[in-house]
């Protein structure tokens, strides 16, 4: 349990590969024979009846082992298996169970304190206070912060989709305790991880603290590295290379860096699952929700930007960008200009509720639908109005009055476009 934790959750852990079914056997193997090892030098297993035999088949093929070893782990409840997409290979990972009693086992082993803050912003400050105190301790706790950043949006892959579990075991039946649950999960917890705590939020903000600390004064360099190997005696074991500091430093960077391009995709993934799941659920009050939410964006329209608007600046103009340091001065033609473009934007700006106004007026004093290109285009006005006349009644909310697309067209010397009908139902007396 310990070295399958060490592989999926530790320090040292590949958040970038999925554990394969190759994979663990190459990691249960040395702990098979490791563990053979010892039972051969132990004669209390046999004194208390128990058999070597009882956890690993008879012979010396540890192939088959390996393989019975695995059936157990996956029969127990230890392990899970899941479709890795990226590789179209069955991959392995712990339940939700297995992962909590892993994590305890693997805790007991490497007897490191905890910290109970478990957020990237806590990593971030922790950085900084090694920076300003050049203390390893502070340099210790941003790196158990880091873990839990990892471990914690892991729990929240496997909450989402235990969720989504239920909901295919309760498909009959909408489970809204398991809901409402979220909901409050979500306010305490999820919310702030996406928002305050998001990792793209501090994400480049940790890595330039970690290389300004890598980039110390030797001084400061040498006294921080003293600390660490007196302090984080499993840090100098598990390092690679001679410097415990940058290991410490680059394992930060790593599982930052794992977290956001990783772990917190795959939360917001699991979520997304999860939340289209439940709408799929039938329901009075769900349909009622809908309906409501409908009639809210009815007259809501989609534009698109045109494409040769946006230029990339050339090289050139982002080195002159770059290095412009002094602030520009203001100049009475700039302030003149500016206000002489907000005066014509605002020339050619209507309101939607005037348009709605002077509408209805019109329907009022004709009596009947109006068509859009019987409407008068005499002055700039009227060519304006006529344009956003149907996007006001959209966006009016107003059930009296509809809008109608004809299949006619609407020329004149202006412009050309969609004909539309316009009418205005009256109250039933």
């Amino acid at each position: 349990m310990r070295a399958l934790y060490e592989r999926l959750h530790g320090p040292s852990a590949d958040y970038g590969q999925n554990l394969t079914r190759d994979g663990l056997r190459d990691l249960l193997l040395p702990v098979l024979q490791e563990a053979r090892q010892i039972w051969s030098q132990q004669e209390d297993f046999a004194v208390a009846g128990v058999a070597e035999d009882d956890f690993i088949p008879d012979g010396t093929d540890y192939q088959q082992s390996t393989n019975a070893l695995l059936r157990t782990l996956l029969r127990d409840g230890w392990l899970e298996t899941f479709g890795d997409r990226a590789g179209l290979v069955s991959a392995y990972r712990f339940t939700r169970a297995g992962k909590l009693f892993a994590e305890a086992f693997w805790s007991l082993e490497r007897r490191v304190s905890r910290t109970r803050q478990r957020n990237v912003r806590s990593c971030r400050n922790a950085l900084n206070a090694a920076l300003d105190n050049v203390d390893a301790y502070d340099l210790i706790d941003a790196y158990e912060y880091a873990e839990k950043v990892i471990s914690d949006l892991s729990e929240g892959v496997d909450y989402f989709q235990e969720l989504v579990r239920r909901l295919m075991l309760e498909a009959s039946q909408t489970p809204w305790d398991g809901f409402l649950e979220f909901l409050d999960r979500f306010e305490k917890e999820f919310k702030k991880q996406l928002t305050a705590d998001s990792i793209e939020r501090h994400r480049h903000t940790i890595r330039d603290i970690i290389a300004r600390l890598h980039s110390l004064e030797a001084e400061k360099a040498e006294a921080l590295e003293l600390q660490l190997n007196d302090i984080a005696r499993w840090a100098v074991q598990e390092r690679q290379g001679p410097s415990t500091l940058d290991w410490v430093l680059d394992r930060i960077e790593e599982m930052v860096e794992a977290a956001c391009t990783t772990k917190h995709p795959q939360l917001i993934k699991a979520m997304s699952v999860y939340m289209q799941r439940a709408a799929s659920l039938s329901g009075a009050a769900q349909d009622g929700l809908l309906a409501r939410l409908g009639a809210a964006i009815a007259p809501a329209e989609i534009r698109l930007l045109d494409p040769a608007a946006f230029k990339l600046r050339s090289a050139s103009q982002r080195r002159k960008a770059l290095t412009v340091t002094a602030q520009p001065k203001v100049t009475r033609e700039a302030r003149l200009a500016a206000a002489m473009y907000r005066a014509e934007a605002d020339a050619f700006a209507l309101s939607n509720d005037d348009i709605v106004r002077r509408l209805r007026a019109e329907l009022r004093l004709r009596e009947r639908p109006i068509r859009l290109s019987t409407l008068p285009v005499a002055t700039t006005t009227d060519v304006l109005n006529n344009m956003q006349v149907v996007e006001a009644v959209r966006s009016a909310r107003d059930p009296r009055l509809t809008v109608q697309k004809l299949p006619g067209k609407l020329w004149n010397e202006f412009y050309a476009g969609d004909d539309y009908l316009i009418e205005m139902k009256h109250d039933p007396e």
